[in-house]
Protein backbone atom coordinates (compact mmCIF):
# COMPACT_ATOMS: atom_id res chain seq x y z
CA UNK A 1 0.00 0.00 0.00
CA UNK A 2 1.57 3.17 -1.04
CA UNK A 3 0.68 6.53 0.78
CA UNK A 4 0.95 9.74 -1.43
CA UNK A 5 1.59 12.77 0.13
CA UNK A 6 -0.04 15.73 -0.43
CA UNK A 7 2.46 18.27 -0.26
CA UNK A 8 5.72 18.86 -1.14
CA UNK A 9 6.98 21.05 1.21
CA UNK A 10 10.87 22.06 1.07
CA UNK A 11 11.08 20.18 4.34
CA UNK A 12 10.59 17.20 3.00
CA UNK A 13 12.35 17.37 -0.35
CA UNK A 14 15.65 18.94 2.57
CA UNK A 15 15.40 15.52 4.33
CA UNK A 16 16.09 13.46 1.39
CA UNK A 17 19.25 15.57 0.27
CA UNK A 18 21.51 14.88 2.69
CA UNK A 19 23.99 13.50 0.96
CA UNK A 20 24.46 16.67 -1.16
CA UNK A 21 26.91 18.51 1.00
CA UNK A 22 29.57 15.29 0.42
CA UNK A 23 29.27 15.44 -2.87
CA UNK A 24 29.85 19.08 -3.29
CA UNK A 25 33.20 18.97 -1.01
CA UNK A 26 34.22 16.00 -3.30
CA UNK A 27 33.79 18.06 -6.17
CA UNK A 28 35.50 21.28 -4.42
CA UNK A 29 38.62 19.28 -3.53
CA UNK A 30 38.58 18.41 -7.59
CA UNK A 31 38.00 21.81 -8.41
CA UNK A 32 40.42 23.46 -6.41
CA UNK A 33 42.83 20.73 -7.96
CA UNK A 34 41.92 20.53 -11.79
CA UNK A 35 41.75 24.94 -12.04
CA UNK A 36 45.43 25.22 -11.20
CA UNK A 37 47.29 21.91 -13.17
CA UNK A 38 44.66 23.50 -16.15
CA UNK A 39 45.96 26.60 -15.95
CA UNK A 40 50.03 25.51 -15.73
CA UNK A 41 49.30 23.40 -18.44
CA UNK A 42 46.72 24.64 -20.93
CA UNK A 43 46.73 28.04 -19.77
CA UNK A 44 44.02 30.45 -18.93
CA UNK A 45 41.28 28.35 -21.67
CA UNK A 46 42.58 25.48 -19.87
CA UNK A 47 42.16 26.43 -16.26
CA UNK A 48 38.12 27.91 -17.96
CA UNK A 49 37.47 24.54 -19.21
CA UNK A 50 38.70 22.62 -15.93
CA UNK A 51 36.20 24.73 -13.94
CA UNK A 52 33.62 24.48 -16.48
CA UNK A 53 33.84 20.31 -16.49
CA UNK A 54 33.57 20.55 -12.88
CA UNK A 55 30.83 22.78 -11.98
CA UNK A 56 28.85 21.34 -14.87
CA UNK A 57 29.38 17.62 -13.10
CA UNK A 58 28.14 19.48 -9.12
CA UNK A 59 24.68 20.89 -11.18
CA UNK A 60 24.40 17.70 -13.10
CA UNK A 61 24.52 15.72 -10.02
CA UNK A 62 22.37 17.98 -7.71
CA UNK A 63 19.61 18.50 -10.24
CA UNK A 64 19.03 14.98 -10.45
CA UNK A 65 19.36 14.88 -6.63
CA UNK A 66 16.36 17.44 -6.87
CA UNK A 67 14.41 15.58 -9.12
CA UNK A 68 14.74 12.43 -7.23
CA UNK A 69 14.12 14.00 -3.78
CA UNK A 70 10.98 16.02 -5.49
CA UNK A 71 9.10 12.63 -6.61
CA UNK A 72 9.87 10.83 -3.60
CA UNK A 73 8.10 13.63 -1.55
CA UNK A 74 5.38 13.03 -3.46
CA UNK A 75 5.10 9.57 -3.79
CA UNK A 76 8.02 7.09 -3.39
CA UNK A 77 7.03 5.37 -6.40
CA UNK A 78 7.95 8.44 -8.69
CA UNK A 79 11.58 8.20 -7.45
CA UNK A 80 12.50 5.48 -10.32
CA UNK A 81 10.97 6.82 -13.08
CA UNK A 82 11.77 10.53 -12.29
CA UNK A 83 15.19 9.27 -11.94
CA UNK A 84 15.09 7.22 -14.97
CA UNK A 85 14.18 9.80 -17.04
CA UNK A 86 16.14 12.20 -15.07
CA UNK A 87 19.96 10.71 -16.82
CA UNK A 88 18.00 9.28 -19.71
CA UNK A 89 17.68 13.66 -20.74
CA UNK A 90 21.14 14.88 -19.39
CA UNK A 91 22.59 11.96 -21.10
CA UNK A 92 21.06 13.20 -24.07
CA UNK A 93 22.16 16.64 -23.54
CA UNK A 94 25.55 15.39 -23.03
CA UNK A 95 25.52 13.57 -26.00
CA UNK A 96 24.56 16.47 -28.15
CA UNK A 97 26.87 18.32 -26.70
CA UNK A 98 29.65 16.44 -27.28
CA UNK A 99 28.72 16.06 -31.12
CA UNK A 100 28.49 19.63 -31.09
CA UNK A 101 31.81 20.73 -29.73
CA UNK A 102 33.29 17.50 -30.52
CA UNK A 103 35.21 19.23 -33.72
CA UNK A 104 36.55 22.11 -31.36
CA UNK A 105 39.72 23.04 -31.35
CA UNK A 106 39.19 25.32 -28.20
CA UNK A 107 42.57 24.96 -25.64
CA UNK A 108 40.66 24.29 -22.88
CA UNK A 109 38.48 21.21 -24.03
CA UNK A 110 40.59 18.54 -22.83
CA UNK A 111 40.86 19.85 -19.80
CA UNK A 112 37.50 20.19 -19.63
CA UNK A 113 37.08 16.28 -20.51
CA UNK A 114 39.06 15.58 -17.72
CA UNK A 115 37.83 17.11 -14.94
CA UNK A 116 34.61 15.76 -15.66
CA UNK A 117 35.96 12.74 -15.37
CA UNK A 118 37.70 13.71 -12.01
CA UNK A 119 34.65 15.18 -10.78
CA UNK A 120 32.45 12.22 -10.96
CA UNK A 121 35.16 10.11 -9.13
CA UNK A 122 35.06 13.07 -6.88
CA UNK A 123 31.39 12.99 -6.35
CA UNK A 124 30.93 9.39 -6.30
CA UNK A 125 34.35 8.84 -3.60
CA UNK A 126 32.85 11.37 -0.91
CA UNK A 127 29.00 10.13 -1.63
CA UNK A 128 30.87 6.42 -0.36
CA UNK A 129 32.26 7.85 1.96
CA UNK A 130 29.31 9.56 3.02
CA UNK A 131 27.08 6.44 2.86
CA UNK A 132 29.62 4.35 5.08
CA UNK A 133 29.88 7.28 7.69
CA UNK A 134 26.29 8.46 7.72
CA UNK A 135 23.62 7.15 10.47
CA UNK A 136 21.13 5.80 8.65
CA UNK A 137 18.59 3.82 10.42
CA UNK A 138 17.71 0.57 9.73
CA UNK A 139 15.18 -2.85 10.67
CA UNK A 140 16.93 -6.32 10.94
CA UNK A 141 14.16 -8.51 10.95
CA UNK A 142 14.60 -11.65 12.95
CA UNK A 143 15.35 -14.99 11.08
CA UNK A 144 12.82 -17.49 11.86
Amino acid sequence: MTTIATSAGPGRIRRRLNHVPAGLVGCAVVLVAAVPIAAMTHGASGALGAAIGVLGVAVSYVLSGLAVAWADSIDTQLAMPVGLATYAIKFSLLGALLIAVGGSTWPGLHPMAFAILAAVFGWNGAHLWWITHAKIPYVEIDPQ
